[in-house]
């Protein structure tokens, strides 16, 4: 997966945001796509107060590998998990604070 921030921010926005890209050709059943968008969206509800306002896309980039569903969730859990620290830590630009502005493009790939 990879995980990247808009560089501007909305006007009047005050919170993270996630938008998800979970294309049919990496995952090619409907209930596995729908398995990874609600793990991605647990772990985003856990974390959003730690990020910076900012509109953050987690996209599917490689095919999912052929295993069970529950142990699928497990694997895109701690790989979201993981992401969504290393966004958090990322320290604000210089002359600005934390909640000012959003981070600039971070992408990430396992």
């Amino acid at each position: 997966m990879v995980t990247s921030a808009a560089s501007t921010q909305a006007p009047g926005q005050a919170c993270a945001r996630l938008g998800l890209v979970i294309a049919k050709r990496h995952a090619a059943l409907a209930v596995t796509r729908n398995a990874l968008k609600r793990v991605i969206r647990e772990a985003f509800r856990h974390c959003r107060h730690g990020l910076r306002p900012a509109d953050y896309v987690v996209r599917l980039h490689a095919r999912v590998p052929t295993m069970s569903l529950t142990a699928l969730k497990r694997l895109a859990r701690a790989e979201v998990d993981t992401h969504f620290e290393r966004i958090g830590r990322t320290p604000a630009p210089r002359g600005e604070s934390a909640r000012d502005k959003p981070a600039a493009p971070t992408v990430s790939t396992p």
